[in-house]
């Protein structure tokens, strides 16, 4: 059976993105696909430094431990495809997402490209607008990690005003055709 990691990069457990997330996990599910969650923390995460010891201390993990990075890392490795959820702030993901995702993405690619193959997809929910910029900053990672990328028939968005996900028919549909695309890339 293929397992999908579902990575809500909002600090809101139960709020939009989740939402959108556990949309797409449901539609998984039907399809067979086994689910795991990775909620991100609401503790402080620090940027990538550029100080090389992921690479050097030969185990392709950050030197610090003390946040969530080594775990996503782990949590990715153990699964076949990861979505990763973002809200959208000022026409981009969140920052603590990205700084998050540098450290994982620049620790567990070069040179060893532990995620390659594994299928990735990026979902944004917003108010108004920026979710675009949003899921293309977040397709970059996977595309840097030769991972296939899964898509829809439109944007991977949902309107949070409309959560929970109930009011928001074309961002519905879109993320649930997502799913069945990445079920049968899977």
């Amino acid at each position: 059976m293929s397992k999908v990691l579902l990575l809500n990069g909002s600090a809101r457990p139960k709020g939009a993105t989740a939402d959108a997330l556990r949309l797409i996990g449901q539609e998984l599910n039907e399809r067979g696909v086994e689910t795991t969650w990775f909620q991100l923390s609401n503790k402080p995460l620090r940027g990538c430094i550029a100080c090389g010891g992921c690479k050097r201390n030969g185990k392709n993990r950050c030197v610090f431990a003390d946040d969530q990075c080594n775990e996503l890392i782990e949590a990715i490795l153990d699964a076949d495809g990861v979505v990763i959820g973002t809200p959208t702030y000022f026409a981009g993901a969140n920052g603590a997402l990205t700084a998050l995702l540098d450290r994982v993405f620049f620790a567990a690619t070069e040179p060893t490209q532990l995620f390659r193959g594994k299928v990735g997809a990026a979902v944004a929910t917003c108010l108004r607008s920026g979710a675009t910029d949003a899921i293309d900053r977040l397709n970059k990672y996977f595309q840097f990690a030769a991972m296939p990328v899964a898509s829809s028939s439109y944007w991977n968005l949902l309107f949070a005003e409309d959560s929970p996900a109930g009011h928001d028919e074309k961002g519905i549909n879109t993320l649930k055709e997502l799913a069945v695309n990445m079920s049968k890339m899977l």
